[in-house]
């Protein structure tokens, strides 16, 4: 590495480290303003708030850490511009591809960085954050769904049309046993009941259906106790908690709720590849932010500044706008995470090109 790539590369690293001091701070004072009367009247210990901030700033910079990168380097390309080392180093016989080898390198490691940090680190912060607010911001950490089929075994199937994870109590509950496509048991409850004693279903009023052949056999009970191959922890979700899971815990947690059938799984695959996505989103800005940076303009540091919270916005808009698709549509988890750094990835082709001139 020469001289001028030490020079370019040591202000990059330095220049990001800066911002993500300042912006977390500035994070941090945000949402404690937000949470600050939550703290006072449930008198959480101060040593506790903080510990909650030592897992808040690693998720909130993880978040935001692209845009971090994107405005760090427009910073302080645009101080090498305004003090005309750029042009110099150009004028000098550098190319203008040359001149980019330090960013290339510097957009490399953050993006590595970042690409560890979300797939281990960043989900062992969360658990820490997502249990503090479950304990004293959040009031409702739990949630379940309706009409929720799903299959505990190879020949058995389940159906809720409701459930309340309050009371561990759910209404119109079915059991079905399903043989060479053939159904062999089918058993009706009006209400369902988790015994965490005896961690065993108590039924009521039930009717069930038994095939053998052409023989049918009809029963009717008040009452019925059963263990079935599921749990209350199989039909509720905990608000959140795939942000608290290592990308091996999440896609293990994937490939067994598709097992039981559950289709409303593309949040989970959305989180999955946005952990590698987000990375990528770091080279991208970074070679926009170098280009656009590198050049003097009417209107200087302050422009380009504009023009990269401008763009950063618009990263965060398509990438919302593209990953509510999936979730509420059916739009593919892969290709909506991709969508947006495809696009951003064309536009710095394109500035790239415009620079170079």
């Amino acid at each position: 590495m020469k001289i001028l790539d030490k020079y370019i590369f040591r202000n990059f690293i330095y220049t990001v480290i800066f911002v993500l001091f300042v912006l977390s701070i500035i994070s941090v004072v945000i949402d404690y303003t937000e949470k600050v009367d939550s703290f006072v009247s449930k008198h959480v210990p101060g040593k506790e708030i903080l510990g909650y901030y030592f897992s808040f700033i690693p998720f909130i910079t993880a978040f935001l850490f692209p845009i971090f990168v994107f405005i760090a380097v427009i910073f302080f390309t645009t101080r090498l511009t305004a003090k005309s080392e750029i042009i110099a180093m150009l004028n000098s016989g550098m190319s203008f591809n040359r001149f980019l080898y330090p960013y290339i390198w510097g957009g490399v490691l953050f993006s590595g960085i970042l690409l560890y940090a979300n797939h281990v680190w960043i989900p062992l912060a969360n658990k820490k954050r997502i249990a503090f607010e479950n304990k004293y911001i959040t009031f409702n950490p739990i949630k379940s769904g309706a009409d929720m089929h799903f299959r505990i075994s190879t020949t058995e199937f389940i159906y809720l049309k409701g459930y309340n994870p309050k009371g561990n109590d759910g209404y119109n509950f079915c059991y079905e046993v399903i043989e060479n496509h053939q159904l062999k048991r089918k058993l009706w409850a009006e209400t369902i009941k988790w015994d965490s004693l005896k961690r065993q279903w108590n039924l009521n009023a039930i009717q069930e259906r038994t095939w053998n052949g052409d023989a049918e056999t009809y029963k009717t009970y008040p009452t019925l106790q059963r263990k079935f191959g599921f749990t209350p922890a199989d039909v509720v979700e905990v608000v959140e908690q795939k942000q608290a899971m290592t990308s091996e815990e999440l896609r293990a947690f994937i490939a067994r709720e598709q097992h039981k059938g559950n289709p409303a799984l593309n949040v989970y695959k959305v989180e999955l590849y946005r952990r590698s996505g987000a990375p990528f989103s770091v080279f991208i800005l970074t070679i926009i932010g170098a280009c656009m940076a590198s050049f003097k303009v009417r209107g200087g540091s302050g422009l380009h500044l504009a023009l990269g919270i401008l763009i950063s916005g618009a990263y965060i808009i398509f990438m919302q706008f593209s990953t509510t698709f999936s979730i509420k549509g059916t739009l593919s988890p892969l290709v909506s995470v991709w969508i947006p750094n495809a696009l951003f990835a064309g536009l710095a082709y394109w500035i790239y090109k415009k620079y170079k001139g």
